[in-house]
């Protein structure tokens, strides 16, 4: 770990180890194999006469090499690639060793890989590794974060709260009603993760199934490939594709991500700033240090590792959903070398979802701070004050609270109150003014 150039393999390592079974070499090789096994028996089950010397208990066999897949199969693989240069290759060279150790009849070796190219693994393997990391390691981690702002924000439903626009004070709100903004707007994203769809390449060389056509013509080998992708793996076939996939499927999902890292910015600095005004202290925790030189401070660490982590993701995602889709003629190798970082971003992910996860359990509402603010700003309850007049029929009633409040260093509650006094308006009127409060000028927003 302390040579880890990455800091996701390093310093982070605790925090995104789950990824591991889904990203790393190990993992992509394990699904590389999954897909090929699954495919062998597919085509047995279709069934192919070449076939037929493949038993069914053989080919529960051959499936487990893909289920009981261990750490020394990847590197026995490793080592095969080192010989053929080539990392679909060694799979499938490694594939026909069990095979022949497990008495596989030779005549079905030879459809390991059947008609197949590189890419027809990769293209697959690498959207189903995809899709389980997101379904069983981002979404529960997102939805924790989720679960956690809706509390806060029934927590503090009827906290009023100083609103600011443009950094100046504004009409009051509530501090749960702008925690529940994040959690409808993260919400509505995390819903568009979650019905994803997830499309796999896989059509032979360039995609028209040539060499499966070729050799078997009385086949729909269309059908088969649409049956497998979905039944087998679980994925969705894209139709027409080069050598390659497409990836605008890809694109779609690491969109979603991004818009998700950009509202949960959004939420970090805005938690930030409240911190910084006071409206929240932070918990301290025995033993650790706020600064090295200032033992005073407690700094909002975690909403800060957020952000950088968030930003870090959605350049690479960003990188991933621009160069994925483009690819030269039929096939150029340039998506190769990015796919295998994939899981770089989502590993940013984690780390700054824990870290939001850590800075909100840390957060202790400061209601004093907050009360403060509204008292010392009374002016903001002018705009209630010109709608009721409005409604009375009052001659410009905004040009009069303009002439009140405009300029003045600090309109205090004695002035709002005095200024009432001075309307021709009924005294019922007056009292109905003179009892909105910075306090309690806090609107509805639903439940």
């Amino acid at each position: 770990m302390l040579k880890a150039i990455s800091p996701i393999d390093g310093r982070y390592a605790t925090k995104t180890g789950a990824l591991a079974d889904y990203f790393s070499e190990y993992a992509l090789i394990k699904y590389r194999v999954l897909v090929e096994v699954r495919y062998l028996v597919a085509l047995a089950r279709l069934p192919l006469p070449q076939l037929s010397a493949l038993t069914e208990a053989q080919q529960r066999d051959v499936l487990r090499l893909a289920t009981d897949f261990s750490e020394s199969d990847a590197e026995r693989i490793k080592v095969i690639e080192r010989t053929t240069n080539h990392d679909v290759k060694a799979v499938e060279y490694f594939i026909k060793e069990q095979l022949t150790e497990q008495g596989v009849d030779s005549s079905v070796l030879e459809f390991v890989h059947f008609a197949l190219t590189s890419q027809d693994i990769n293209n697959t393997a690498v959207p189903y590794s995809l899709k389980e990391a997101v379904q069983r390691v981002l979404i529960p981690l997102l939805e924790d974060v989720h679960s956690k702002i809706m509390a806060c924000a029934d927590e503090w439903k009827a906290i009023p709260m100083l609103a600011r626009t443009h950094g100046q004070p504004a009409s009051p709100t509530l501090l749960g009603k702008e925690f529940r903004v994040f959690g409808e707007r993260l919400g509505l994203q995390l819903e568009q993760l979650r019905e994803a769809r997830y499309y796999a390449k896989f059509g032979g060389a360039t995609g028209n199934f040539n060499a499966h056509h070729v050799a078997y013509p009385d086949i729909d080998w269309v059908a088969f490939a649409n049956r497998f992708v979905t039944e087998d793996l679980g994925l969705l076939r894209s139709q027409y594709t080069t050598q390659i996939a497409h990836y605008d499927h890809l694109a779609a999902i690491f969109h979603t991500m991004s818009r998700i890292n950009t509202i949960l910015i959004d939420l970090c600095r805005d938690v930030w700033q409240y911190i910084s005004m006071e409206y929240f202290k932070q918990k301290t925790i025995a033993g650790e240090v706020g600064s090295s030189a200032m033992p005073h401070k407690v700094n909002p660490i975690d909403f800060e590792n957020a952000e950088g982590n968030l930003g870090i993701a959605s350049a690479l995602l960003g990188h991933l959903a621009g160069k994925l889709p483009i690819s030269r003629l039929q096939r150029d190798l340039t998506d190769s070398t990015v796919l295998r970082n994939v899981g770089v971003p989502i590993g940013h992910m984690l780390i700054a979802l824990q870290a939001i996860l850590k800075g909100m359990d840390k957060l202790l509402l400061n209601e004093a701070a907050l009360s403060a603010d509204l008292d010392t700003n009374w002016a903001v309850v002018a705009e209630a004050i010109q709608n009721i007049l409005r409604r009375e029929g009052y001659p410009k009633p905004y040009e009069a609270l303009k002439a009140l409040t405009r300029g003045k260093a600090q309109i205090t509650k004695s002035d709002i109150q005095d200024f009432i006094g001075t309307l021709d308006v009924s005294d019922a009127i007056k009292e109905e003014l003179r009892a909105i409060t910075p306090h309690n000028y806090v609107g509805v927003y639903g439940n």
